[in-house]
């Protein structure tokens, strides 16, 4: 509907301004006020919302980077379990599987989702 596209919209706006305020923090020397309006320029956040997300940033430089390239590894490992797998990707498999181990660093992931695929190309069709 209009109304959760707009929804969806403002989320990636959100997302998109902590990635700016981040980066202009640490690597552009912004000042707190840039930050500031950087998210309320570009995004629907109240006022308190903004001051606790550039309270994190400040606070732990390049979280919002790595969120995000989190995010796109993360979609890149279902992308290629869907295509692999097709008809036989079951989502709540994939996701046992994701994160039976907590937290990895990338490339171990990529490790074990691999062995992941070949395990489920071989496991008997339900």
């Amino acid at each position: 509907t209009p109304y959760e596209r707009f929804g969806r919209l403002s989320y990636e706006m959100w997302r998109a301004c902590r990635l700016v305020s981040d980066t202009g923090i640490h690597w552009m020397g912004w000042n707190l006020e840039q930050a500031r309006a950087c998210f309320r320029d570009n995004s629907a956040l109240s006022p308190l919302n903004i001051e606790t997300e550039l309270q994190r940033y400040i606070g732990w430089p390049g979280q919002a980077t790595a969120y995000k390239i989190g995010e796109i590894r993360l979609r890149a490992v279902r992308s290629r379990a869907e295509r692999e797998l097709g008809d036989r990707f079951d989502v709540r498999r994939f996701h046992d599987a994701l994160l039976i181990d907590g937290p990895l660093p990338m490339a171990l992931l990529d490790e074990r989702m691999d062995r992941w695929i070949a395990e489920e190309k071989a496991r008997p069709a339900d």
